[in-house]
């Protein structure tokens, strides 16, 4: 079983439409395989569009799995775990697992769906409490770390591919969601901010270039390593909304390009945290989604579902051309072709 994570700890790059894309082109390319997705993000965007977007009652659907008798979502499991938050109790994995097929035609029938669930924040701060005590004998932040590897270990039979759709934060609950993955993509854009945000990430997660030592010790690798656990490899850098029109001397392609050379200089002194041992093999590009984008996500549609021509979509007529179309195809599986 291998387990993706999509984050960045910048918010606005793109990260939870490129997530559910990848995870319907892949289990669409791969049927004989059951894939799980799983959505650790208060906002909960990415269980919207499996369950049919905005246009199509997701939102209403979301409601209703959050409304269970045991909640279903990922909510639901930690709140189960707040009384238990050292060991696991007793459970059934099935009560938090949705089939988003039920709901929605045009998502592949492969996958299950773990929903997301704006309780997160709510429990944020009682998680990170449970995780700050000082308990003998007990690593009380490992313990509770695990809180999503330990529902993995109930149901790990059960699906050979799992992606997760982080907050775009490194709060306790994205803490968490990490610690269970085995490989990271990182969504950014042609801005220096993604440029920052990508150094930014490899502290966080990597403990790489901290501003002081006194922060090594609380470092989330230097406590995973600690207990001899292995951190997520970077598997890939998804340069995403890329305008068709971006020429190579334009001020986007420059930031492109030094976001290359800042991964160049970690995959020479960390190899050790990448998948791979050259950008052309660890970085793809995304062009804008663009209209088609926009109709795909209001109807929760994965793009090679999606029919081209006019349509009204919430009340606004628009169009979705299909030269267009099919170049988005393309893009997601050259993407989907490399996980």
């Amino acid at each position: 079983m291998t387990t993706y994570a999509f984050w960045n700890n910048k918010g606005g790059t793109g990260k939870t439409s490129l997530c559910f894309q990848s995870i319907c082109f892949y289990a669409n390319n791969h049927p004989d395989e059951r894939v799980l997705a799983i959505d650790v993000c208060p906002q909960a965007n990415l269980s919207e569009l499996f369950l049919g977007g905005l246009a199509n009652d997701g939102s209403t659907r979301l409601l209703q799995r959050q409304g269970e008798t045991v909640r279903a979502t990922i909510g639901g499991y930690f709140q189960l775990r707040l009384p238990a938050p050292y060991s696991p109790p007793a459970l059934n994995a099935q009560d938090f697992i949705t089939t988003p097929a039920s709901f929605n035609a045009d998502i592949p029938t492969n996958v299950d769906l773990i929903c997301g669930d704006p309780l997160l924040e709510l429990q944020s701060n009682a998680i990170s409490t449970l995780a700050n005590n000082q308990i003998p004998g007990t690593n009380a932040w490992v313990a509770v770390v695990d809180w999503l590897r330990d529902l993995l270990a109930v149901i790990r039979d059960d699906y050979d591919t799992i992606f997760i759709d982080c907050n775009p934060s490194f709060s306790i609950y994205t803490q968490i969601a990490l610690s269970a993955v085995d490989r990271l993509v990182l969504p950014v854009m042609a801005d220096d901010s993604s440029r920052r945000a990508i150094q930014n990430a490899f502290s966080l997660v990597y403990g790489l270039k901290l501003p002081s030592d006194i922060y090594q010790a609380y470092a989330f690798a230097t406590r995973l390593m600690a207990e001899e656990r292995e951190l997520p490899k970077v598997h890939l850098i998804a340069k995403n909304r890329i305008t068709q029109y971006m020429g190579s001397a334009s001020a986007y392609a420059a930031v492109l390009r030094s976001i290359d050379d800042d991964v160049n200089k970690l995959i020479s002194s960390n190899p050790e945290i990448f998948t791979f041992d050259d950008v052309t093999s660890g970085v793809v590009n995304i062009r804008d989604f663009q209209t088609t984008g926009v109709v795909a996500f209001a109807q929760g549609t994965p793009l090679y579902a999606l029919k081209s021509g006019k349509r009204s979509v919430l009340g606004h007529r628009v169009t979705v051309h299909e030269d267009y179309r099919v170049n988005m195809v393309d893009a997601m599986n050259k993407l989907t072709a490399k996980l």
